[in-house]
């Protein structure tokens, strides 16, 4: 039987790999670490990568093995899932490699200017109704420039149809640096061996993903700083699923 939530969290309270600041928290006590990542937690210069919407946290701490001189924040709200990746970062002693449980709405009030190098967004939920809870949206690529540098780079990984393309196309629409893109991960040509490595690591729901039968697409593009951000006016078929063995529930073929 698995560990308890209640007894995750009680692990994660103890734990120095972990900042837990849910809106509920952030109203009352401000992030003090702001700006400050490697001086105060990290105790180097090297860069900072996040993974937002780390789920298990698999991902971040699989990079953090490869990549001992990057640092990794894996982010998400979901505590009991994040327990995984950062009770494995500690029984390792994975240093390079932090979690932070918080809102991604947030996400700006943890960072500050120039902090963060690049971006992993992995298996995020496609959000088809709400364009503006979709991670790689206008709204939310507003907030990346307040800390990413300029130019940083943005991964995306997934499985859906619906958020690959309505991606493109806002990539397309804003003029966006389009470093790599491909409909087929594991049957693309053309990809470096640093890449290959890299895009080796498969989480857990991209296992059941790819169990189903399902391509797994990713792209990498940059964010400049300046410009004015547009959405994209276009209409895109819908995903036939919402998450795992679950069927979409609207009757609409297409989504904005």
């Amino acid at each position: 039987m698995g560990k308890g939530k209640l007894a995750k969290f009680a692990d994660m309270d103890s734990y120095e790999n972990v900042f837990q600041y849910p809106f509920s928290v952030l109203q009352e006590h401000p992030f003090t670490m702001q700006g400050r990542w490697r001086e105060e937690y990290f105790k180097n210069d090297n860069p900072i990568v996040l993974e937002l919407g780390c789920g298990k946290g698999e991902y971040a701490v699989e990079l953090a093995r490869l990549y001992p001189q990057v640092n990794f924040i894996g982010v998400d709200i979901k505590g009991a899932r994040m327990w995984t990746g950062a009770t494995q970062a500690v029984k390792e002693g994975l240093r390079n490699v932090a979690f932070l449980r918080t809102n991604i709405e947030f996400i700006d009030r943890f960072f500050a200017q120039d902090e963060v190098q690049q971006i992993w967004l992995t298996f995020s939920d496609p959000q088809m109704k709400s364009p503006r809870k979709r991670l790689t949206s206008t709204w939310f690529l507003e907030r990346y420039r307040r800390f990413l540098v300029d130019g940083g780079t943005i991964h995306l990984k997934t499985d859906s149809n619906f958020l690959f393309t309505y991606t493109s196309y806002l990539v397309e629409r804003n003029h966006m640096p389009l470093l790599f893109r491909t409909d087929d991960l594991y049957h693309a040509s053309g990809l470096d061996s640093e890449t290959e490595r890299i895009l080796s690591i498969q989480t857990y729901y991209e296992r059941m993903w790819m169990d189903r039968g399902l391509n797994i697409r990713y792209m990498k593009f940059q964010l400049p700083r300046e410009g004015q951000l547009e959405e994209p006016d276009v209409e895109i078929p819908l995903d036939e699923y919402r998450s795992y063995k679950r069927d979409k529930r609207s009757p609409k073929e297409t989504g904005k």
